[in-house]
């Protein structure tokens, strides 16, 4: 059974950080990916970040490239989200969510219908 949990969100200031961490159980498969969506207020769930749970793979949305890094910790089946000089248009829902990517690129790695387990996701704030 796949499960990802995610913690970590809350309010800051524009310029500020927060890391956000995904805890995994299940996840296995070697082209198994942790993707980071955005439910922004009122707007589609989109993809921001994903890893490749084997590979080490990485790809990024170009609205966070160089400012958001993802990462994983295997020994605690835990993937960060690191964010850095948040913007007011980084707020919303952060959600984890496991699947398969059998191509990897970021039109496959960022897109939600490749994902199948999904988190309830944490709330992020940034204030101008």
């Amino acid at each position: 059974q796949v499960q990802v949990a995610e913690s970590g969100g809350g309010a800051v200031q524009a310029g500020g950080s927060l890391r956000l961490s995904c805890r995994t159980s299940g996840v296995a498969g070697k082209n198994s990916y942790i993707g980071w969506f955005l439910q922004g207020p009122g707007k589609d769930r989109e993809g921001v970040a994903a890893i490749s749970t084997n590979g080490g793979s990485t790809w990024y949305a170009d609205s966070v490239q160089g400012r958001f890094t993802v990462s994983q910790d295997k020994a605690k089946n835990t993937i960060y989200l690191q964010m850095n000089n948040l913007q007011p248009e980084d707020t919303g829902m952060y959600v984890c969510a496991a699947g398969m990517i059998y191509i990897e690129a970021a039109v496959t790695a960022l897109n939600k219908a490749n994902y199948h387990y999904w988190g309830q996701g944490t709330q992020v704030t940034v204030s101008a």
